[in-house]
């Protein structure tokens, strides 16, 4: 486990009180040693959102204020809402990933890891080794994306400008990457009940160590650039803060809850693929403020590359994806020389598999948290109900528990810190 820890925060250049921060007229005041007066109680609302650049999607924020101070906040959802939930019910298993690769589109790989390790749980099947370090290496190198473009847009939200562009190169190299494999940049539906869509191609050792060796110096710039810098410290600490009882209590995971101090992470807690083979650390924080949100992000793109390194090492060989006819088309070439797998091609593409009764749930460790996948199947090719459990609209519930006594100029840093992804919440 590491442990993120914060020098000691100035009080009088921002006052830490409890879980809020006093205005600046507070401020001056305590400086100079006197006591203000009691002001109006009037209360105004303030909506910010849904069109705001910095809410990260369509996400509106009614907000109650007193003067400069959040006396409450009420998230409000619904603007994106796609109804990918109830589309999975008129697509067969097959098809599934192509719908939910659409939910968190910063980190597709994680939602479709979810629907197909719960689809391979209701049908008992068992994926090569092979397609279990690949789908490891793929998800790695998403947490490592996603993450990436955290630190841009989490730059640029607080006036770091020019953080966006250090954040966005190396996300770009990691998507050329994705797009080398599945042809995609996001959105792949490579991940497919019973392994991935199709093997690794040639050279792509070579452009995992190149992304190894390019992105850990390009951290440290980020660490001279706003893990020691004053103005940014004094933006993100003491800002936001959660305690662990207010995070377990809102059924918060991730980030957010290991910047509380709680250790939780489903990887090494609850192992699925091969996370009980490699070794990496669980990045913890102390205070739950927005500065160690940030820092955890930042050091967990730094285990995500151990991993990948260890991953590289132990590939092995073999099938990508269960050679079973119930669930694997035939391969292509096979079409062209024999009726029986054109047939059995044909029929799998618009009939789907059966999958027999029963229910399921399956989480992974997505970048933002838990994401579980719960499917409910009455025996037919098509899900009979599917749900998921979507870290971002869970996390949104912490805001504002973040954000009451705070100043309206620290919203926007704290909406950032919790990174949401808006697709994923109005699904």
């Amino acid at each position: 486990m590491t442990v993120i820890e914060e020098p000691e925060v100035d009080h009088v250049a921002r006052l830490r009180s409890g879980r809020g921060v006093l205005r600046m007229s507070e401020v001056v005041a305590a400086e100079h040693g006197e006591r203000l007066a009691d002001e109006d109680d009037e209360t105004m609302l303030v909506n910010m959102g849904p069109q705001h650049p910095s809410t990260h999607g369509v996400l509106r924020l009614m907000l109650e204020m007193r003067g400069e101070q959040v006396v409450r906040s009420k998230p409000i959802v619904g603007y994106l809402h796609t109804g990918m939930e109830k589309t999975a019910e008129d697509l067969t298993y097959l098809q599934g990933p192509t719908n939910v690769t659409r939910m968190d589109y910063a980190s597709p790989f994680f939602t479709e890891l979810a629907f197909s390790l719960a689809t391979e749980k209701l049908l008992g099947i068992e994926v090569p080794e092979r397609a279990v370090w690949i789908r490891m290496l793929m998800s790695e190198l998403n947490r490592i994306s996603s993450h990436l473009l955290f630190q841009a847009t989490n730059g640029m939200d607080i006036g770091a400008v020019s953080v966006m562009i250090y954040g966005w190169r190396d996300r770009e190299d990691v998507l050329r990457f994705f797009e080398k494999v599945t042809g995609l940049r996001m959105n792949h539906n490579y991940i497919r009940p019973g392994g991935v869509a199709a093997d690794l191609p040639d050279g792509w050792r070579d452009d995992v160590l190149h992304l190894l060796d390019q992105i850990p110096p390009h951290l440290e710039d980020l660490d001279v650039l706003l893990s020691g810098q004053p103005i940014w410290r004094n933006r993100l600490q003491g800002v936001g803060v959660i305690s662990t009882a207010e995070a377990l209590d809102l059924g918060a995971t991730g980030p957010i809850l290991r910047s509380t101090g709680y250790d939780w992470d489903l990887r090494r807690d609850m192992p699925y693929l091969a996370y009980d083979q490699v070794d990496f650390d669980v990045v913890v924080g102390t205070f739950g403020d927005c500065y160690d949100r940030y820092a955890i992000r930042l050091n967990e793109i730094r285990e995500s590359i151990r991993i990948v390194r260890q991953i590289l090492d132990r590939m092995p060989a073999g099938d990508y994806k269960i050679q079973d006819k119930k669930v694997t088309p035939p391969p292509r070439a096979r079409i062209d020389e024999s009726m029986e797998a054109l047939i059995h091609h044909f029929k799998i593409f618009t009939e789907g598999y059966k999958v027999p009764e029963g229910e399921v749930y399956v989480a992974v460790e997505s970048p933002r948290g838990e994401l579980g996948c719960y499917i409910v199947s009455d025996g037919s090719s098509k899900p009979y109900r599917m749900h998921v459990r979507g870290p971002s609209f869970v996390n949104l519930q912490c805001l504002p528990h973040m954000m009451v006594d705070g100043l309206i100029a620290d919203t926007v840093a704290v909406i950032s810190s919790v990174d949401p992804i808006m697709g994923e919440v109005d699904r």
